[in-house]
């Protein structure tokens, strides 16, 4: 009678733990007893609309309830959500988790409560967990339609036409338009009926995980996005609304924001009767009373909002649950109410130890089910990618049907068993039988470097293509996890490192998946013979080769800025006429020139390799000629090329005084096509000319002097190397000022990076000897100051400056024997001293070896230097401590660059790599990765899989970024390579194959192959590069400073 039936789930049925979704335990701590007694029914409405009844004992608290619905729907993140009812006084409330429900609800059984989202993170993609995005989906969609989320037409439109995306999946007119009669998503849809078709249109091929992923982006950019307004009067009577979100406490006046109070602040909250009370902190800048007042209806009001902002400010700020304060032993003094349950950071940290298991789950409106994966590891700190919401079942090697039939649009359905009438989200069996279920972003679960971005639409629309930006009209999505496709519409790409499902524990790796499996990119070994005995196999044929391919790609980049680029500046009013004539004038000239110089080369390889009989007469089996034509020809392109530091400088220049064309190129930069910071693809065309030079180098070493082609290929080293010299100083110049501009991006805390005379030196991460321990800290060294930053829990993924060291009087001193810690080291400033240790020896030395160098250039000069860094401030607590002012995003709005803090932000920059792998690198290693890169087919092939598979693999800035083909226009996944080990396969690996190389990094294996010595040799010389970071070989002195 006293205990609770054991009602069998789905989940148990599969073998899931039974608190799986339980969402409020710390690690160690135990379920609280569960009180026996009366069992009392409780009806709860899901997002979905679906009612569930609930047995709980009667003197149950509020949080046995919720981890009751948790559970029943698989749901590793509850803590984002609440139960709110309305009480006997007719007002809304949350549910309290400490308090029995019977003392909260008088007639349980005749009261309905509702599982809604309570916290809205600032950013979606901290939400790890398909499940949770689909429902904060249900939300919004909920929002809209009762007119709590307002805005204008076309961010209406937009968002409702990824609802109906993720609902009836592609569009069709006619299906469309019965869609949108049957259901209303807002009021007053009809007039909006032809513009969400019309935005419809661009989704083609997007999976319900990517449109639920696409809707929230869209939503969180909203003023209204997550907003519960509660109505109140300032002190002069005026009607007013309060809100709280993770940023603070909110003022509207109707449904505009008017005043904004961040946590970092408020000193204070309290209320007494009626009257709620935000007590701030002294700012002699800021024009406020001490303590503000605000009247609400009654005192229950008042105390309901209270008691929702304190909720708040411990989940987004706090880094563990509050204790409960003592009990007093006279009488009390004010609530007692605390916040229970895990903080944010402790929801993220507990998903990325894998403390759960994945499950199925079905989409109620949905025609295609979504499948979660039945294992995991431990990810990073954020989830990349939304899951694919087909279910494959994929072999070695070729697609399955299953899986042709999702690339192309279609529907999938799943079999399962129907257990009776439908319910909300739950689970499904799964039959194991027919062969590995994968869920299409388990590709997102890809390891730890593995990035993957989805080719929804490479296979429905023509490659040649241009953007639109139809999809993206209204805050065009843009998050470190988030780009726009080839054709414009909004997609995905990663944001973060994330772990992956290793194939030791069969999961589908993005390479081994069915996006990336054709049956046209798997040769068998057969062919791969008749191939390579048909072709060429003199070195100078693959030399050549090497020119086409890296020629292939670097018009692809020419691409990023002539096309996509100016399509984009073109549909927005926000560049100066002066400086678009400037960037895509100095552009276009070269698109065409190396158009047609990459249709010569390819007309060459193909007389050569003898797909015409012209190569019988023995005169097409060279280059040099070829190059040395078209290397001359290019002299008429030099002073376009002179233009370069002034489009750089210029672009930079324009991005920091309009916040419009800052907005517009962060997006831009965010695009699937986008691969590499913006500014990057402006350096091209210099960094192509030393491609060129290295690969004459090597024709020229290759001939002898009496070849034929000899002559043409020195005389074309000869002038490509003059046209080097005049723009080396130029380059080395501009690479240092767009690392500088790169750096600033992933900082917060500096408003002055970027000035004439600082150089950059090296970054990585080291460990910083505090009171309580050491703790991970990003260093940034450059020739004046040494900045330490940690990354924290930030919507931007950005890391935070904690205190900087100016260089000049700066000592080094080896304190291994003095602190008992391995490969330590004291840095001694004027006026602070901190110990850090290094991963290993090596990086120790990497690291004193610049500093004493930074060092050195710092005492040349006269005297400290001028300008310090702005916004710093010094590190005197941990970042663990949960201090109000400590790790907010909010607390930096007041300067200029804001805006760019708290915006999305890519996570997959090397800063990020280098912190998730515990490596640095320096100035010197990112130009030579500046010469070493390289593109080409290769063979891959996993540690626990058959065959092999073809992929176009581009290799720049550390990382192998995979295509499908060379025509494809952005990568379909990404491999940072920084911290990798490059190997030959032992004979106890069996692979059994000629140029096969090897690259590991703790259990993650991969072997790649290579169609020639050439090739293999090449590929081997430029991964090395990053693989295995060189020491300082060449550092400017002061006199060569780089000033702009």
């Amino acid at each position: 009678m006293g205990e609770v039936e054991q009602r069998t789930t789905a989940g148990s049925r599969l073998g899931v733990q039974e608190n799986a979704g339980i969402s409020t335990l710390e690690h160690g701590q135990k379920m609280p007893t569960t009180p026996t007694g009366k069992l009392i029914s409780i009806k709860v409405q899901m997002l979905d609309d679906a009612q569930e009844a609930f047995e709980v004992p009667q003197r149950a608290p509020g949080k046995v309830l919720l981890d009751a619905v948790c559970t029943h729907l698989n749901l590793v993140e509850g803590d984002y959500f609440g139960l709110e009812y309305l009480d006997h006084k007719k007002i809304m409330v949350w549910l309290d988790l400490l308090k029995p429900i019977v003392k909260q609800i008088r007639r349980p059984k005749h009261v309905i409560l509702k599982f809604v989202v309570k916290f809205f993170p600032p950013d979606h993609a901290q939400l790890q967990e398909e499940l949770t995005r689909y429902l904060f989906a249900l939300q919004v969609k909920q929002d809209l339609a009762q007119g709590r989320l307002t805005c204008n037409d076309t961010s209406a439109a937009l968002l409702i036409s990824h609802i109906v995306q993720s609902e009836i999946g592609d569009f069709d007119e006619t299906i469309d338009r019965e869609h949108l009669a049957k259901n209303k998503y807002i009021p007053q849809q009809e007039a909006l009926e032809d513009k969400i078709m019309e935005f419809h249109r661009n989704h083609i091929g997007q999976t319900p995980a990517e449109s639920d992923f696409q809707l929230l982006e869209i939503a969180r950019r909203l003023e209204m996005y997550g907003i519960r307004l509660h109505p109140a009067k300032d002190r002069e009577g005026t009607k007013i609304n309060l809100a709280v979100a993770h940023t603070g406490i909110l003022v509207f006046q109707g449904h505009t924001k008017i005043n904004a109070f961040n946590w970092a602040k408020v000193r204070k909250l309290s209320f007494k009767r009626k009257r709620f009370l935000i007590k701030l902190r002294p700012d002699a800048n800021s024009s406020f009373q001490d303590t503000l007042e605000f009247l609400m209806a009654s005192r229950d009001f008042c105390k309901a909002f209270w008691k929702i902002c304190v909720e708040h400010h411990a989940f987004f700020r706090l880094f563990e649950e509050p204790k409960p304060k003592p009990k007093p032993v006279l009488f009390t003094r004010g609530s007692s109410f605390r916040f229970s349950g895990r903080t944010q950071k402790q929801v993220l940290d507990y998903v990325k130890e894998g403390g759960h298991k994945k499950v199925q789950f079905e989409r109620k409106h949905s025609k295609i089910h979504s499948i979660r994966s039945l294992t995991a590891k431990p990810s990073e700190q954020h989830s990349e990618v939304p899951k694919q919401s087909c279910s494959f079942t994929y072999g070695d090697g070729v697609d399955s049907p299953a899986a042709q039939s999702c690339r192309q649009g279609k529907e999938l359905k799943v079999s399962v068993e129907d257990g009776g009438h439908h319910t909300s989200p739950s689970l499904k069996k799964s039959p194991e039988k027919e062969g590995r279920r994968l869920d299409g972003a388990v590709m997102e679960a890809m390891e730890e470097e593995e990035e993957v971005a989805k080719d929804r639409s490479q296979h429905s629309r023509s490659q040649t293509q241009q953007p639109s930006t139809a999809g993206s009209l209204t805050g065009s999505p843009h998050l470190s996890e988030l780009s726009i496709n080839s054709q414009g519409g909004p997609a995905m790409t990663n944001a973060t490192l994330s772990p992956n499902l290793s194939p030791d524990n069969r999961q589908a790796s993005p390479l081994v998946s069915p996006l990336m499996n054709d049956q046209t990119g798997v040769r068998t070994d057969d062919e791969e013979e008749v191939r390579r005995k048909r072709f060429p196999t003199d070195k100078a044929y693959f030399i050549a080769k090497e020119v086409s391919t890296t020629e292939r790609t670097y018009l692809k980049d020419l691409e990023v800025i002539t096309s996509w680029f100016q399509s984009t500046v073109s549909k927005e009013d926000c560049m100066p006429e002066a400086l678009k004539n400037l960037i895509f004038s100095n552009f276009e000239p070269l698109h065409k020139f190396h158009t047609n110089f990459l249709k010569e080369i390819e007309q060459r390889l193909a007389l050569w390799e003898g797909r015409s009989n012209a190569h019988l007469k023995g005169d097409y089996q060279r280059i040099g000629d070829v190059m040395l034509k078209n290397i001359q020809n290019m002299k008429q392109l030099t002073v376009h090329l002179r233009k370069h530091t002034e489009v750089l400088v210029e672009l930079e220049n324009g991005i920091k005084n309009s916040r419009k064309l800052e907005t517009l190129c962060r997006d831009f930069e965010l695009q699937k096509v986008c691969y590499l910071p913006l500014n990057t693809f402006l350096l091209r065309p210099l960094h192509r000319l030393m491609h060129y030079k290295q690969i004459m180098e090597r024709l020229c070493k290759h001939y002898p002097p009496n070849h034929v082609d000899f002559r043409d290929s020195r005389a074309a080293l000869a002038e490509i190397s003059e046209a080097v010299a005049q723009l080396h100083s130029s380059m080395l110049k501009m690479e240092n000022f767009q690392k500088l501009h790169e750096l600033k991006k992933d900082l917060i805390g500096i408003d002055n990076l970027v000035i004439p005379g600082r150089e950059f030196i090296r970054l990585g991460s080291l460990s910083k000897l505090s009171g309580k321990g050491l703790q991970q800290r990003m260093f940034f060294l450059f020739n004046d100051v040494l900045l330490y930053t940690s990354r924290g829990l930030t919507a931007s993924n950005q890391f935070k400056v904690h205190g900087q060291l100016p260089l000049y009087g700066m000592m080094i001193e080896e304190s291994e024997e003095e602190w008992g810690v391995p490969h330590c080291f004291t840095l001694r400033g004027q006026h602070q001293s901190i110990v850090v240790a290094a991963s290993s020896r090596t990086e120790m030395d990497k690291w004193t070896e610049d500093i004493q160098m930074a060092i050195d250039l710092a005492e040349n000069c006269n005297g400290p230097t001028p300008e310090f860094l702005g916004g710093s401030p010094p590190d005197t607590k941990s970042p663990e401590e949960s201090t109000v002012d400590q790790e907010s995003e909010d607390d930096l709005n007041a300067s200029r660059t804001s805006l760019e803090r708290q915006a999305p932000h890519r996570g997959n920059t090397t800063v990020h790599v280098c912190w998730h792998r515990n490596t640095s690198v320096s100035m010197v290693d990112f130009s030579i990765a500046v010469e070493n890169q390289l593109s080409g087919n290769l063979l891959r092939k996993f540690k626990n899989s058959n065959g092999w598979q073809k992929l176009w693999v581009v290799f720049t800035n550390f990382c192998m970024f995979f295509y499908k083909s060379h025509q494809d226009n952005h990568p379909l996944a990404s491999l940072p390579l920084l911290g990798y080990s490059l190997t030959i396969p032992s004979e106890s690996e069996n692979i059994h194959k000629d140029y096969v190389f090897k690259l590991h990094f703790k259990s993650h294996v991969y072997y790649f192959r290579a169609e020639s010595e050439y090739t293999f040799e090449r590929w081997m010389e430029v991964i090395r590069s990053a693989t295995s970071p060189a020491s300082r070989i060449h550092v400017l002195s002061h006199e060569e400073s780089h000033a702009y």
